[in-house]
């Protein structure tokens, strides 16, 4: 499964943003509510652009996480509304460009002086737009752990992962099986 770099990065942000929340947070709380948080996920993520990193825009971020969570709640057909609901919210209008620090073809569907947020949700429904016509929506992943909830893109060849990067929860979840079998070899 191959995916065009911006679809990778969209798709990785919306990730970032999303386990932030609570209920799929590593941590269960929530992480995205200073400054500094808003800070740090704009560096992480390579948004170009307009961004105020004000209390406004940390607010618009912080609403549209449950809307974004929710693409990976539901199936690929459930989807489908969801997206186009977020593109037709942003109104969206594809267009290819290339830009500094970004020389490839790529698409930007908004105007960059929209909102961080509306150009995060617009992006974000653009890329799962992909993944759906790709019909490989099976790589939209919750964490397979018992004790987390976070999202995660499969990547992998097979795909066959299970566990989000959040955390160590393919770790932990391994220790776990092996104490077990080997609870189970002794009895």
């Amino acid at each position: 499964m191959v995916f065009i770099h911006d679809t990778r990065v969209a798709l990785a942000a919306a990730v970032d943003l999303v386990n932030t929340l609570p209920e799929a947070s590593s941590e269960g709380s929530d992480a995205f509510t200073t400054p500094a948080d808003l800070e740090a996920f704009l560096t992480g993520n390579s948004y170009t652009g307009r961004m105020d990193r004000n209390a406004e825009e940390l607010a618009a971020l912080r609403s549209i996480r449950p809307r974004l969570y929710e693409l990976w709640t539901v199936g690929r057909d459930a989807a489908v509304p969801l997206v186009n609901r977020m593109l037709a919210d942003g109104r969206a209008l594809p267009q290819l460009v290339t830009h500094e620090g970004f020389p490839e073809w790529h698409i930007h569907a908004t105007d960059d002086d929209a909102p961080i947020a509306t150009r995060i949700l617009v992006e974000t429904a653009m890329a799962f737009v992909d993944v759906i016509r790709a019909d490989e929506y099976d790589r939209i992943r919750l964490c397979g752990a018992d004790d987390c909830a976070s999202v995660y893109v499969d990547y992998s060849r097979n795909g066959s992962k299970r566990y989000c990067d959040t955390g160590n929860c393919g770790n932990r979840m391994n220790v776990n099986a092996y104490r077990r079998r080997k609870a189970r070899e002794s009895a």
